[in-house]
């Protein structure tokens, strides 16, 4: 199986699958006020409807309140995928 390729250094792909397109539009609208971020792009989730919304976040300048966020938390040695993830 291919991969995607990673997000340069100091960024994070972020893809948010929602019911409906209001929905995916405001987790990205609480996302770009901790982040810089690209412009959204949206797609069909799939044949059921719904909506893929995709967004490129600019880690290295977050926003509070990401930033205190960002310097209390440590990462974990045992995150990882989630099951239905590869």
């Amino acid at each position: 199986m291919e991969h995607e390729p990673l997000p340069p250094e100091g960024h994070a792909e972020v893809r948010v699958v929602a019911t409906t397109p209001e929905a995916a539009r405001r987790v990205a609208e609480v996302l770009r006020r901790c982040f810089a971020s690209s412009e959204q792009r949206s797609y069909p989730a799939g044949s059921e409807g719904g909506t893929r919304l995709h967004l490129t976040l600019d880690t290295a300048h977050a926003a509070e309140p990401a930033r205190s966020w960002l310097a209390a938390s440590k990462a974990t040695e045992h995150a990882g995928a989630h099951s239905d993830e590869v």
